[in-house]
């Protein structure tokens, strides 16, 4: 989730930030050598646990990961944490060995974590000089940035169809310009993150009273503008389910968010093989942002468990034999 924000993820997506995905069964951290999924090989490869933030499309992109890495011949499993400001960490420390990121919003996020809340940014629109910036941040704490793929996630904001209709709302600059005072839902961490509320204040003048902490585009969180409680949802471009609440996106006609692509980032001493690489690779290229939407929305609006989406779609695209 974006981020960009995302935890999130941004993200993006039906999200649990605050309990926890139940499709995709992790262990603990501390249980990392107790892998839940075997591999086809008896395990000759050796163990890797999957980092997932919980909402929709990383529980989804968590479970693309085990199971390709588990038919390439590693044991594998997914493991849920809350935000990014927890899991991280958990990756530096080898406690879990794989995440699915977004470029600019990681690069940003190490960037303010090492230089302050206003430090100049290093990611932009060009996919290329963000992942180089990401990686100078990344290396120094022991971990590998992979190749980035043509997916792409951001942030994104949306509101009620009939409140934009009578508004005449269609971007944030509109909202912005119209001084409505609006209550946003979203994550606990938007207040601190740049391209939530910060930055919806200082780049488009959006008259922000509060923050209701229902996550990023949880269904809790868009029923909330649904009825009315908040006027604007943190969700994501990708989110598969915006009809479903009567809910549009506002365009971001200032461009407060960078492009996302997809990447993987791992932790260099447990995961940082050329092995590893070659096989999450191969995801990576086949995956597109259509691809993600259309993941989204079959957990989100169909109602699938996120391993069963993950299988489905590797199958489909040949890279599982199973």
């Amino acid at each position: 989730m974006n981020p960009t924000l995302r935890v999130t993820m941004v993200a993006a997506a039906a999200a649990l930030l605050l309990t926890g995905v139940t499709g995709c069964g992790g262990d603990t951290l501390e249980k990392k050598s107790g892998s839940s999924t075997s591999s086809p090989s008896g395990d000759k490869k050796g163990s890797l646990v999957i980092g997932s933030a919980g909402f929709t499309e990383s529980a989804v992109l968590a479970e693309l990961y085990a199971q390709i890495l588990k038919d390439a011949g590693y044991s594998t499993s997914v493991q849920t944490l809350k935000n990014r400001e927890l899991y991280e960490p958990a990756l530096e420390k080898g406690q879990i060995d794989i995440v699915p990121e977004y470029a600019a919003t990681l690069a940003e996020f190490f960037n303010t974590k090492q230089n302050g809340p206003k430090a100049t940014p290093v990611a932009s629109a060009d996919v290329t000089s963000t992942v180089k910036a990401l990686s100078t941040f990344a290396e120094p704490k022991g971990l590998k940035v992979l190749e980035a793929g043509s997916a792409v996630d951001q942030n994104a904001f949306a509101v009620n169809k009939d409140f934009a209709a009578q508004h005449k709302l269609k971007t944030l600059s509109d909202l912005g310009a119209s001084k409505i005072k609006v209550k946003l839902a979203a994550g606990d961490e938007c207040p601190d993150r740049p391209f939530c509320s910060p930055g919806l204040k200082s780049k488009y003048g959006i008259d922000i009273t509060g923050i209701d902490p229902k996550g990023v585009g949880t269904p809790q969180a868009k029923q909330a503008v649904k009825d009315g409680t908040d006027q604007l949802v943190l969700t994501t471009t990708t989110d598969a389910t915006l009809d479903q609440f009567n809910l549009v996106l506002l365009e971001d006609d200032k461009k407060l968010q960078n492009a996302d692509n997809l990447l993987p980032v791992v932790n260099a001493k447990g995961a940082g093989s050329a092995d590893i690489a070659t096989v999450l690779g191969k995801l990576t290229a086949a995956l597109t942002t259509a691809d993600l939407t259309d993941l989204n929305k079959k957990v989100d609006a169909e109602r699938q468990k996120p391993a069963d989406v993950a299988a489905a779609y590797l199958k489909s695209k040949n890279l599982i034999k199973s």
